[in-house]
C-alpha cells in the first residue's frame, strides 16, 4: 500500500474483471494506495451460454468501495474523479433507465455463433465470408465478425434470434463499462475501443468513430440500440446523488469515459510509447502494444483498435483462457471442492519450482474455452500430454505455467510481423506476474528479457487511473512510463533454449494433428 499524502489527488477505479470486480484508490500520479475485491460466479449453460447478474457487477463493486472508503485516510475532497476498465466482449441489455432486462452475455458464450456464420454466408466465401461482405468489414472496421461467437454482436443476434422478449424490450444493449457509467452518471455514452467486437462502426480514423449503417444492415441489429460514440479521455460528467450516495463519494467528482481492460492495461503496464510491448496473463491472456496506424492480419487473428489514448490504436491479439487454468487446476484437480487453503497459488508456485524447465516432457494445452489469437479455433479444448506415473502435482503446476507460455509464443512472431519490428523486451502484467518462477517461464519460452511489474495485479486499476489523471490534466503522458516501476527483469536463460524450443515444437504439433479430433467431439 501507498503513503497518502494530504496534498495528492486521488481516483476511484473501478475493475471489473470475468471473475468479479477489483477498486482501488490510486493517486493521479498512478500509486496505489487501497484495493479491494469481490468475487462473482459465470453461469454456465450446457448449449454454450455463459452469463452474468450486471446488478451485481454493481452490487459488489459498491460493497468493494465502501470497505476501501471505511479503511483509508484519504479524505473524501480529495477523491477527484471515477475510472472505469471492464471486461469486453459482453452485451448488458437495459432499459431506459439503466435497468437490466437479462443476464448480461459474457465473453464466453458462443450460442450465438450460428448468427454471425449466416450473416457471412455466400456461395463463393473468402475466409469464410463472402467476398462483397468481407470486404466492407476489412476497408470499414479492419476485421469482421469470429465464427467462435465470443463477439458481441454474436451476443446481440442470439438475444434478437432466441429471446426475442428481452431485444425487444432492451433500450440499449451496453457493454459493461457503459453499463458502470451509466450507473454514475445517468448518461448512455459508448467508448471507442469497446464497441470493435460489434463490428458495426467505422474505425478508419481513431479520432472520429462513428456507426455506419450499411454494417448495421449487413449485421442485422437495430442502431437505436447502441449507445452514441464518445472518444477516449471524455469527461461525462459528475456523479449523480443516487450513485455518490450508494459509493460514499461527493457529487462533485467526476467521471471519466470507460476502457476495456486491454486498453487500460496497455497504459497500466508503463509500456506507451508505440511498438512498447507488455504481456498480460490474468483471467485470459494478451500480447498488446500501442501503434499510431491501423491495419489486420485476417489470417492470424490480428487487428489494431482505438486506444485509450486519442488517435492511437493498440494491437489486439487476445487468447483465451491464461492465468484461469492455473485457478481450474487448483479447484479441479490439485484440491478437493472448496478445501483450497487460502495460499493455495503460493504452494503451486513453490511445486512448480522443484520442476526442471521442460516439466520432464509433460504439456499443457491451454485451450479450456478454446484457442484464439493466432487461430480462431473454439473447437479444440485443453489436454495434460504425456503424462506418466511419475507425473506429480508439481508437474501439473508447472506445465500449466509453461503452457501459457508457449501459447503466448505462438503468437509472439505473427505480431511483431504485424508491427515490423522484434520486442526488445516485454512488461509483464497481471495476476501470474506477481510469479517470479513464471515471470522467467514467460523469459525463457519467449526468449526476451521480461520486466516483471511492481503490483502487476493491479495494472487495470493503475491504467484506469492515470486514464482519469491524464483526462483531468494531472499528469502528461510523457510521465507515465515513471509513474509504472519495475520490480525486476527476468533475463532468458541460454541453457534453457533447446528444452524449450523442443518443448514449443511438440505444443504446436500437438495442436496441428488434433484439431480435426476436437471439432468431431465438440460439435454442435
Amino acid at each position: 500500500m501507498g503513503m497518502v499524502e494530504p496534498d495528492s489527488k486521488y481516483v476511484l477505479a473501478i475493475d471489473l474483471g470475468t471473475g468479479g470486480p477489483k477498486t482501488a484508490l490510486v493517486s493521479t500520479r498512478g500509486e496505489i494506495v487501497a484495493h479491494e475485491t469481490e468475487d462473482m460466479a459465470i453461469t454456465f449453460t450446457p448449449d454454450g451460454g455463459a452469463e452474468q447478474d450486471a446488478n451485481e457487477w454493481w452490487n459488489a463493486a459498491v460493497r468493494a468501495t465502501r470497505r476501501i472508503l471505511e479503511r483509508s485516510d484519504v479524505p473524501r475532497e480529495n477523491i477527484v474523479a471515477v475510472s472505469v476498465t471492464t471486461q469486453w466482449s459482453l452485451t448488458v441489455p437495459v432499459d431506459k433507465e439503466g435497468e437490466p432486462v437479462g443476464n448480461a452475455i459474457c465473453w464466453m458464450d458462443t450460442r450465438g455463433a450460428k448468427y454471425c456464420k449466416a450473416i457471412k454466408d455466400s456461395p463463393i466465401k473468402v475466409a469464410g465470408c463472402g467476398p462483397i461482405k468481407l470486404w466492407k468489414w476489412l476497408r470499414m472496421s479492419g476485421g469482421m465478425p469470429q465464427d467462435s461467437g465470443n463477439d458481441s454482436l454474436a451476443h446481440v443476434l442470439f438475444l434478437k434470434n432466441e429471446r426475442s422478449d428481452i431485444y425487444k424490450r432492451a433500450h440499449k444493449l451496453l457493454e459493461p463499462m457503459d453499463f458502470f457509467t451509466h450507473r454514475l452518471t445517468g448518461k448512455f455514452a459508448a467508448c471507442y475501443g469497446g464497441v470493435f467486437a460489434l463490428w458495426v462502426a467505422d474505425m478508419r480514423d481513431p479520432n472520429k468513430l462513428v456507426y455506419d449503417e450499411g454494417l448495421i444492415r449487413l449485421a442485422g441489429i437495430d442502431r437505436e440500440k447502441l449507445a452514441d460514440l464518445v472518444p477516449p479521455l471524455t469527461v461525462l460528467g459528475n456523479l449523480t446523488e443516487r450513485a455518490a450516495n450508494e459509493l460514499g463519494l461527493h457529487t462533485n467528482v467526476q467521471v471519466i469515459v470507460g476502457t476495456g481492460d486491454n486498453h487500460s492495461c496497455t497504459i497500466g503496464s508503463g509500456a506507451v510509447r508505440d511498438y512498447e510491448g507488455h504481456v498480460y496473463v490474468g483471467t485470459t491472456s494478451w500480447l498488446a502494444c500501442h501503434v499510431p496506424w491501423k491495419k489486420l492480419d485476417i489470417f492470424h487473428m490480428l487487428t489494431t483498435v482505438p486506444a485509450a489514448i486519442p488517435g492511437r490504436n493498440i494491437v489486439m491479439a487476445q487468447q483465451g483462457t491464461g492465468g484461469e487454468c492455473f485457478k481450474w487446476l487448483k479447484e479441479n484437480i490439485l484440491y478437493a471442492p472448496n478445501a483450497a487453503p487460502d495460499d493455495a497459488f503460493e504452494q503451486m508456485n513453490d511445486m512448480a519450482k522443484t520442476v526442471p524447465p521442460g516439466s520432464d516432457g509433460l504439456i499443457f494445452t491451454p485451450f479450456l474455452t478454446g484457442a484464439l489469437t493466432p487461430v480462431d479455433d473454439h473447437y479444440t479444448r485443453s489436454a495434460f500430454v504425456n503424462q506418466t506415473l511419475k507425473t506429480t502435482r508439481a508437474h501439473y503446476c508447472r506445465a500449466v505455467m509453461e503452457g501459457v507460455a508457449y501459447n503466448l509464443r505462438w503468437l509472439l512472431p505473427h505480431v511483431e510481423k504485424f508491427i515490423g519490428r522484434r520486442f526488445d523486451a516485454l512488461n509483464f502484467i497481471g495476476g501470474a506476474a506477481q510469479s517470479g518462477t513464471w515471470c522467467q517461464i514467460m523469459a525463457d519460452v519467449l526468449d526476451r528479457p521480461i520486466r516483471q511489474i511492481e503490483d502487476p495485479r493491479q495494472a487495470n486499476v493503475r491504467g484506469a487511473a492515470l486514464v482519469a489523471a491524464l483526462a483531468l490534466k494531472h499528469i502528461t503522458l510523457e510521465e507515465i512510463p515513471n509513474a509504472v516501476p519495475v520490480q525486476r527483469t527476468c533475463i532468458p536463460n541460454r541453457d534453457h533454449r533447446n528444452i524449450y524450443d523442443g518443448m514449443f515444437k511438440e505444443f504446436c504439433s500437438y495442436y496441428t494433428t488434433n484439431k480435426g479430433m476436437f471439432r468431431r467431439l465438440n460439435k454442435r
